[in-house]
Parts: structure tokens; C-alpha cells; sequence
């Protein structure tokens, strides 16, 4: 029995060394990597208070690079320079020289780019899913050449199959499909739903963020884009995904507010680059596009009037975080107003501060988020944050009529954005995202009127949406806000 007990002891006594080792190293690479100094305590505090389950958690969550990613595109850019060329020029006649006023609300965003914005585009709202997919399925459905798809989750259900048959039946007829798909997103997406479209001859990959054996961990990264291109002349790009849900079909969810843009004009480029670039980390194959730039006359864009683009993507590739610094510029920018759409409101301090500061200079500030959760902890966590935005004067309205999953962005009369991003520490750090800026009075004025008819269906909320909870529904609502870094 002591023999027993002695064997007992020593391999306890070395799975507690290593398991040591193990801590220590993790707390080396937390304070060697982590971009906050916050986020550096966290996971060192629950490294040191609960080691076994911290330690691995953190090599799997705890990841603010996706590695390979831009290795892999500068290699595909020396061996297809002439995409890139043909690229350059087909834009260089229609960079926008911006002005003054366009400057101060676009000049960090070409800087934090390396883009210019894009002129001569014609940019239309599509509001929910109806407008969106019957948009989508007209331009797949006059495709000629090639079609690219890409959505962070995808449905076997009603809108989804009658999309997979369009896009079967539009490569039999011999237009080439691309479709990339986010395999986290889509989790439940079965097998024989790409195994029937790649059956039909359409190129379709997961987007496989764990791709490469230092990268087999890696699950917490998620490509979130949605974008639609046909020919190289329409881009669409938006909130909605594809599911019946997304229509208002859902019994969970009701009415499903969301929104996308369609574009006709050289920003398509753009675009199309963004997909390039996801594609061939999926695919590993660089595919035979238009690089001609396509300027709407004569009736052939969607009547938005000309609008100055910018295609904006960010991820866990920058250098520095630039969905962040993308909303950080919109909200220090604004001067008169800014309101802001959005399904999640989980952020770090830099934006809940600059939205207090800009409320506090006099600017009208307002986030309309949902009443409905989809997901319960982000939902719970936004509850922390009322009673702070409130006393500074930021206004907090939530949707009621059903789930509101946009991402929209108003400042002042003249600058604009829709896109993938959410006003969230995971957009802002750990998904790829991608977004529309724009400067545009006219467009301006078409989001304007879209959000109040969104405000009318809102209930103001403030601190008093907290504090008259009960306890447990308060301490629900600050263990929430703990996972705010991966929510």
C-alpha cells in the first residue's frame, strides 16, 4: 500500500509541476502579448486562481492574432502582380480628392486603410431581409460570368436551398460560383448542403480559420463578412445573413430588423479584393475576376445618386485594431450627431468614454439596440452600462418590435457606414469585418430617415432598466460583463 501510495504522491506531485510550468509560461505570454494592460490582469488573475481550466482556455481564447493570414496574402501578391496592377489602375481615375469638411471625417480612415476613398458610386439602402434577398437574387440570377459569396452562417432551410439551387443552376449554365463560408458560423450546416453544390461545379470552402498546424487552436476567430458580388459590377454588403430568420420567419425572433447596401461603381473593386483575399486563404487558389471598373450611366446603377465609398476591412490581422479605431473616429468626429445601430453593446472603456465625452460636448448621441436577445450573456452584460451612458447624456433606445441585428452609423449630415461590424469587443478585436463608409448628403439622408422610423418603434432606456432588477438579475448582469473581452 505505501508503494501504492508513494507511486500516487509522485505522479500527483508532477502533473502539480507541470501544471506550474504550464502557469507560468501562460502568465509570460499573457503579459508579453495582451494589448491591454486590463486584459493582461484578467488572465493572469484566473490563471493564478483556477490554473487547469484558465491555462487552456487562454490558448484557446486568449489569441488576439490570426496567424498566417497576411504571410500567406504578400506571397500571393508577388506571384499575381498583374491583379494588383490591373486593380490600380482601374481606380486611380477615381480617387476622390477629398475637401475639408470630407477630410475630417474620412482622412483616418484612408490613413488607417492605406485606401482612398472611391468616387463616382452609386450607393441604395436595402432595408430587412425582403429588400436584401430579393436584391441578391435578382443580380445572382443576371449573372454572366462569375458570382462570389460570402456569409459568416448559412441555413438548410427554406432561403437557404432555394440559394443553393440558384447558384447550382447559375453554374451549370456555365457562370463560375465562389462561395466561402464561415465553418463556426455555420456549424450546423450540413455536409450534403456543400456537397451538392460543389457537385454543381460552385467552388465552396469553409473559411477553416484553424488552417495550419500553428494555428489548430485558433477557434475564437471568426470571419463575420457578408458580401455578394456579381461580374465585378454589384456588390452587396450588410447585416443578413442566409436563414429564414433573417426574412421574419423565425417564431423565436418575430420581425428581424436589419440592413445592407447595394453598390454599383469602382468601390465593387474594393470589395471584390476584400473576398480575394478571404478566398484565397481558403481556397489556396487565386480565381479569374474582372478588374474593370464599372461607373453607373444611364440608369445602370440602383439611382442612389454619385457617392464617395470607402471599403473598409478589419480583423485580427491589423497592426492596430481597426474596427476600434474605425468607430473611435466616427464618434470624436462627430460635431452635431451621432447614432449608432447596433445588435450587441459590449465595448471596451476608449468607446463608452469618447461616447460620454461627445454627448458631454453637446453632440446628440444615441445607440438603439435590441429588446429581444438572441444571445443572453452580451444582452445581460449592456444592462452594466445604462446608468454610466445615461448621466452623461447618451441616449439608449432598444428595438421592440422584434430582434434589430444592423450595424449602422450616422454622423452629423455627410458621413455614413453599413457593414459587419458591431459595436462589440469581439468585431472590434477577433472577427473579420468589413464596412461601407460613405460620404454622401444624399445617402446621409436616406440612413437619417431609416433610423427615425427605427427610433419610433424604440423605448428610451437609462440606469433605472438596472437598478429596479432584482439582485440576482444585477449580478447575472456583472458576471455577463466579465466575458466582455471574447463576447
Amino acid at each position: 500500500m505505501l508503494t501504492n501510495f508513494s507511486q500516487h504522491f509522485a505522479i500527483g506531485t508532477f502533473l502539480l509541476l507541470v501544471g506550474e510550468v504550464l502557469a507560468i509560461a501562460t502568465i509570460i505570454n499573457v503579459v508579453i502579448k495582451a494589448r491591454s494592460a486590463a486584459g493582461a490582469w484578467g488572465w493572469s488573475m484566473a490563471v493564478i486562481a483556477l490554473p487547469f481550466v484558465a491555462v487552456p482556455l487562454y490558448w484557446i481564447l486568449g489569441r488576439n492574432q490570426f496567424r498566417g493570414y497576411m504571410d500567406l496574402l504578400r506571397d500571393a501578391q508577388k506571384s499575381n502582380e498583374e491583379i494588383f496592377s490591373d486593380l490600380n489602375k482601374a481606380l486611380s481615375p477615381y480617387q476622390a480628392d477629398l475637401n475639408e469638411e470630407e477630410t475630417h471625417y474620412g482622412g483616418v480612415l484612408e490613413s488607417l486603410s492605406d485606401q482612398r476613398f472611391s468616387k463616382d458610386n452609386e450607393i441604395c439602402l436595402l432595408i430587412d431581409g425582403e429588400q436584401t434577398f430579393d436584391a441578391i437574387f435578382r443580380h445572382v440570377e443576371a449573372a454572366e460570368e462569375y458570382v462570389l459569396v460570402q456569409f459568416f452562417i448559412v441555413k438548410d432551410d427554406d432561403l437557404g436551398n432555394r440559394f443553393r439551387e440558384l447558384l447550382e443552376r447559375k453554374s451549370r449554365e456555365g457562370v463560375r460560383v465562389y462561395f466561402v463560408y464561415d465553418e463556426i458560423g455555420s456549424h450546423s450546416l450540413p455536409k450534403r448542403y456543400v456537397r451538392s453544390l460543389r457537385d454543381a461545379g460552385v467552388h465552396i470552402y469553409d473559411y477553416h480559420s484553424t488552417k495550419g498546424m500553428s494555428n489548430r487552436f485558433q477557434i475564437n476567430f471568426r470571419n463575420h463578412r457578408k458580401i455578394v458580388i456579381v461580374d465585378g459590377k454589384i456588390g452587396l454588403v450588410g447585416g443578413h445573413n442566409v436563414g429564414d430568420e433573417y426574412l421574419g420567419k423565425s417564431e423565436r425572433y418575430g420581425e428581424w430588423r436589419d440592413t445592407h447596401v447595394q453598390i454599383v461603381g469602382p468601390a465593387v473593386l474594393s470589395l471584390q479584393m476584400v473576398f480575394l483575399a478571404d478566398y484565397y486563404w481558403a481556397a489556396r487558389e487565386v480565381p479569374e475576376l474582372s478588374w474593370k471598373t464599372v461607373v453607373p450611366r444611364d440608369g445602370s446603377g440602383c439611382g442612389g445618386g454619385p457617392s464617395t465609398i470607402l471599403i473598409l476591412p478589419t480583423g485580427p490581422v491589423d497592426k492596430i485594431e481597426g474596427c476600434t479605431i474605425f468607430f473611435l473616429n466616427a464618434i470624436t468626429r462627430a460635431r452635431r450627431r451621432i447614432w449608432i445601430a447596433t445588435p450587441y453593446f459590449v465595448t471596451d472603456e476608449s468607446i463608452r468614454s469618447s461616447l460620454q465625452m461627445a454627448a458631454l460636448r453637446g453632440v446628440d448621441v444615441r445607440l438603439m439596440i435590441p429588446d429581444k436577445p438572441d444571445k443572453y450573456t452580451p444582452w445581460l452584460a449592456t444592462f452594466c452600462y445604462l446608468g454610466d451612458m445615461e448621466s452623461a447624456g447618451v441616449r439608449i433606445f432598444r428595438y421592440s418590435p422584434g430582434f434589430i441585428h444592423q450595424k449602422v452609423v450616422l454622423v452629423d449630415d455627410e458621413f455614413s457606414a453599413v457593414g459587419t461590424a458591431n459595436l462589440d469587443n469581439r468585431s472590434m478585436r477577433l472577427n473579420f469585418e468589413v464596412t461601407a463608409a460613405v460620404l454622401c448628403v444624399d445617402f446621409a439622408k436616406q440612413v437619417e430617415s431609416m433610423l427615425e422610423v427605427d427610433f419610433t418603434r424604440c423605448r428610451e432606456v437609462g440606469g433605472e432598466d438596472y437598478s429596479s432588477r432584482n439582485w440576482w438579475f444585477q449580478l447575472a448582469a456583472k458576471l455577463a460583463r466579465l466575458f466582455s473581452p471574447i463576447l
